[in-house]
This record gives C-alpha cells, sequence and structure tokens, in this order.
C-alpha cells in the first residue's frame, strides 16, 4: 500500500511541476482579469461564443475519438514535403508579398510593413516535444529567417498557434502584438513588454499606423494551453491597409459571423481561413472543406487560402486530404484559391496567379 501511494505521491508532484512550465503560460489577473470579466462575452467563469458551441458534436464520444486519434494510421506523408525558401531579408519594400510556413503560420509584407501570424518553429505542437511533430520538410524556417516585425498577429493560445520558444525569439524583434482579450498575460510571462502589446474584444478597432487599421472579430472555438480552458479570446482579425483588405480567420467552427463580418466590413480581396485538421466530431469548431467555400462567399472574398493544413497531424484525415477536398468541391466555383507550397512567394496584387497542386508529388 505505502509503495502504491508514493507512486501517486511522485506522479501528482511531477505533474504539478510539469505544468509550472513558463510554455503553459499564465491566465489574466489583476486588471487584466477585470478588463476580461467586463466584456459581454464573458460569462460563468470563461468566454463564449456568439452562439452554442459543443466541443464534441452530439454523436461524438471521447472514448472513440482518443481511439482514432491514437490507432488510425497514414496521417502523415510517407515522404518529404516540397518546399522552398524565399529569404525574406531580401525582399525589395515594394514587394507586396505572402509567404506560407505550413499549418497557420505566415509571413506578410505590404505597402512596406512586415506581418507575421501565429508563428510555430518549434517543431511540434504540444507541450511534449515528442508529440505531433512536424511533417519532413517542414520546418524550413525558423525564428532566425525572420527579419523585424511590425505587427504580430496571435489568434489564440493553442499550441499550433502560440509558441513559446518562438515568441521568446521573436519579441526582440517585434514592434506590435495584435491578440483577442486575457492572451496578453501569456506574452508578459514570457518577457513581452505591457506596451507592445494590443489586446482587444471582438468588434473593437485599433488604428495600428497610418492607412493600417484592424479589427478584432468572432471565431467559433476556444482557448486554453493548461487545464483551464476559454480564459482568453480566441478571435479573427480584419486588417485594412493603404491598398489591401485582408481576413485573418484564425481556427473555427462555421457560423453566422462569416456573413455579418462580411456585411460590416465589405469585401476582401483574400481570406484566409483554415481548412484541415477537422473531423465530424469536433465539426462546431472546426470547419469542414465545403464549409470553407461557404464561409469564404459569406465574406464576399476574391481570393481564399485555405491553411491549417500539411504540417501537423491534430486530426484523422490523411495529410492532403484538405486540399484535395477543397480543389476538388471549387472545381465548378468561381472562387479563386491560392495553394502556394511552404516558402514560395504569393502576389497579393497578382490576381491571376496560379499554383501547382504541389501535394501530387508524395500520392
Amino acid at each position: 500500500m505505502i509503495p502504491a501511494i508514493l507512486i501517486v505521491l511522485f506522479a501528482g508532484l511531477s505533474i504539478f511541476i510539469f505544468l509550472r512550465h513558463p510554455k503553459f503560460g499564465k491566465t489574466p489577473r489583476g486588471t487584466r482579469l477585470e478588463k476580461v470579466k467586463s466584456s459581454p462575452n464573458y460569462k460563468d467563469g470563461s468566454f463564449q461564443n456568439l452562439n452554442r458551441t459543443p466541443q464534441l458534436a452530439e454523436e461524438a464520444t471521447f472514448s472513440k475519438m482518443y481511439h482514432d486519434f491514437f490507432f488510425i494510421k497514414n496521417k502523415r506523408p510517407k515522404g518529404r514535403i516540397p518546399s522552398q525558401k524565399t529569404n525574406l531579408f531580401d525582399l525589395s519594400p515594394e514587394e507586396d508579398v505572402l509567404i506560407w510556413f505550413g499549418h497557420s503560420s505566415y509571413f506578410i509584407q505590404i505597402a512596406g510593413k512586415k506581418i507575421l501570424v501565429d508563428p510555430v518553429f518549434c517543431g511540434n505542437a504540444s507541450p511534449f516535444s515528442f508529440m505531433i511533430k512536424a511533417f519532413d520538410g517542414t520546418d524550413v524556417y525558423t525564428s532566425g529567417d525572420i527579419p523585424a516585425i511590425d505587427f504580430l498577429f496571435i489568434t489564440h493560445d493553442h499550441w499550433d498557434h502560440l509558441d513559446y520558444k518562438t515568441i521568446c525569439d521573436l519579441k526582440s524583434k517585434t514592434g506590435k502584438i495584435i491578440t483577442g482579450l486575457g492572451t496578453g498575460e501569456h506574452l508578459e510571462y514570457w518577457g513581452v513588454g505591457h506596451e507592445h502589446i494590443i489586446e482587444k474584444d471582438w468588434y473593437r478597432l485599433v488604428e495600428l499606423e497610418k492607412g493600417f487599421t484592424v479589427a478584432v472579430t468572432p471565431a467559433r472555438h476556444f482557448s486554453g494551453r493548461g487545464l483551464k480552458s476559454k480564459q482568453s479570446l480566441w478571435a479573427s482579425f480584419v486588417l485594412q491597409t493603404p491598398t489591401f483588405r485582408l481576413f485573418i480567420g484564425g481556427d473555427g467552427g462555421y457560423d453566422s459571423h462569416f456573413k455579418e463580418i462580411g456585411q460590416k466590413f465589405g469585401k476582401f480581396d483574400l481570406a484566409i481561413l483554415e481548412n484541415g485538421q477537422y473531423n465530424t466530431s469536433w465539426k462546431y469548431i472546426h470547419m469542414m472543406p465545403e464549409q470553407v467555400l461557404q464561409a469564404a462567399k459569406d465574406l464576399g472574398a476574391k481570393r481564399l487560402f485555405p491553411v491549417h493544413n500539411s504540417k501537423f497531424a491534430l486530426a484523422n484525415h490523411a495529410w492532403d486530404e484538405p486540399l484535395k477536398q477543397i480543389t476538388a468541391l471549387n472545381s465548378k466555383s468561381e472562387q479563386a484559391i491560392i495553394t502556394p507550397m511552404i516558402g514560395e512567394k504569393v502576389f497579393l496584387k497578382n490576381e491571376t496567379q496560379e499554383f501547382s497542386k504541389w501535394w501530387e508529388k508524395l500520392a
């Protein structure tokens, strides 16, 4: 009996110590907590979606979900993901381009400003370095390849969107970080100065610089990287530059907010929406491919960039299924879709730029 008790105590102490690692961040406190509590989107001790949003669909069970995640095979590519490597330091200031790093991380240069979204350069999407590792060929960029950044957007605090090591590496060369209410607690704990953080509620507008405004807008998702979830606000963003309107979608299921955002802010030159790591078991918090196309239509997007794929296996589908599905579904549609490989230049003002079906090289 005594050895068993000692084993339980040791395991409990180990978990307690592990959860105190800085990478788990902090939940809001003090003045930040008071701002969180005053949000109309914060009720009963946590942030809420606009409409009822179960994390698991009615027909799903946790036991089946975990079984499928650990035992379904062939989710990862059998070979190395093809990529290019554009030198971000050598870009001409006049170039308006987007460079994708895989999953939901990407770099944008537009109107002379350098922008970064949800950078994750640690090689995995988990608190454990041996779990949810990046596919071979997808980690061609590191924090050292990133130039000084004017605006860094963090959509929410999940491990595949907010990385402790990456933030620590980039904080000395980042101007402003824009995110949802509460997320700044993580950032300040990791050494980011308070003056660099802009945290806003949904439908709040911020002027970043002359000609650059951002509206923090809703998403249908959740947050949390420790034991307590929904303590910081998940978000999407409407970024208006002097010559371009961009929708940064983050994660989330389909809902009426896409049409509402489209009606409030007008048509978008480009909408970046998640398309990957979906499952009917969590259909309310991640879109299925056909819903991605509908969301782009609701937003009035000239072009759609489907992300959240091709780097981490977080769902049970084959790694290339998201791109296969959305291009097949769109074969008779007028929706323009961009599908760059990792590191390939996307010219933001060139609406006729064509892209290869590079994922077929590993079929």
